[in-house]
């Protein structure tokens, strides 16, 4: 009778042992629109997660769910993992905005971070990329090196966050080549390897010798691969497999450095609601290594343009600068940091020369 007293004390001791060594750990989700293994925007973030927990080592528990369709599933998801005890959790598309802010009202003690949205709650913070940063030195590559003069760019959905791509872009190629035309395809779609390579593929069809992509896998790159003699830029990840051609260059995206930081703040009791909003300067947008396929020259003046964004000498959105419609922007000197970032953030036009109309 003894020896069970004695076996049950230890049972229990173990028990609250145990279950103090689990409360003591942090447990961080992120919700993922595409699968981890996508090469490009899901990868990066996972990537991120993987340096939280090289970070942390035993002290954080990480869990996440790839492949999270933006809408009432998201909700679902969401709450899940909620219920499932995560102290912070990042929702990593723009499409889980509102399932987030619906599910952080439900659940007040747990903390959200929300990527590339623009609503805010007492526990939940936004944040996001200035990738408009790093299409200006895409811009110029391909403006310098097309030979048709024709530029195929594939969007994902019209919101703010892709149309300031492309008119940085835009304007760009324009600057060092006043012949470039763009071309804009909607996929629809953040991850669909098929639509991906099916608008590369029409535009490479209409002439386009240089794809830019603001999609998540590699699709584009390996059409462009196979009709040959057609260049492209990696998109949230480098995609270096597919160097030095027909990837030239990437945008990659660097979560880690904010992911431990913001998990750092959550153990320590110092999180607050923020809104943050990075680019080439902070290291949160960085310039993939341009391949050999680029001209010295033309490699030189992209790297000098990438320092100068870097540094705050010169802002992609520089005037004088009209809107597609004519109108005026920006005058001449005045930048769109001029007058603060909420008419980048809602940004809904086209700049003047690009074509086409962008859909509801």
């Amino acid at each position: 009778m003894k020896r069970r007293t004695i076996l049950a004390g230890a049972v229990a001791a173990f028990a609250l042992t145990g279950a103090a060594y689990a409360q003591d750990k942090t447990k961080v989700g992120f919700i993922y629109v595409g699968p981890v293994g996508d090469g490009g925007w899901t990868y990066e973030h996972d990537q991120a997660r993987l340096a939280v927990e090289e970070e942390f080592g035993d002290k954080v528990e990480t869990i996440y769910q790839e492949s999270v369709p933006e809408g009432s599933d998201a909700e679902r998801v969401i709450t899940q993992m909620a219920l499932s005890g995560a102290d912070l959790i990042f929702t990593t598309s723009f499409g889980y905005m509102d399932p987030t802010i619906a599910v952080a009202a439900k659940f007040p003690n747990v903390k959200f971070e929300h990527a590339t949205g623009f609503k805010r709650a007492d526990n939940v913070s936004t944040y996001s990329a200035r990738f408009y940063e790093g299409r200006a030195v895409q811009g110029h590559i391909a403006g310098k090196m097309t030979k048709t003069n024709k530029v195929g760019y594939i969007g994902s959905f019209p919101i703010p966050e892709v149309i300031r791509g492309i008119n940085s872009a835009y304007i760009h190629a324009k600057k060092v080549n006043p012949d470039v035309e763009f071309s804009v395809v909607w996929a629809y779609t953040w991850f669909d390897p098929a639509k991906e390579a099916d608008a590369a593929t029409a535009l490479i069809e209409q002439g386009a010798d240089v794809i830019l992509q603001h999609t998540d896998s590699t699709a584009p790159q390996a059409a462009a691969q196979k009709a040959g003699n057609v260049i492209t830029f990696g998109q949230a990840s480098d995609m270096a497999e597919y160097a030095p051609m027909p990837r030239v260059s990437s945008i990659i995206d660097n979560w880690a450095p904010y992911y431990i930081d913001r998990v750092q703040a959550v153990m320590d009791g110092t999180w607050e609601s923020t809104d943050t909003w990075d680019g080439i300067g902070p290291g949160m947008v960085g310039i993939g290594e341009i391949s050999d396929a680029v001209p010295a020259d033309v490699k030189a003046e992209a790297l000098a343009l990438k320092d100068s964004i870097a540094d705050g000498s010169y802002h992609p959105f520089t005037g004088p600068l009209k809107k597609q419609d004519g109108s005026d922007w920006l005058a001449e000197g005045e930048t769109a940091q001029d007058f603060g970032d909420d008419g980048l953030a809602g940004m809904n036009f086209y700049v003047e020369g690009i074509k086409g109309d962008i859909p509801n």
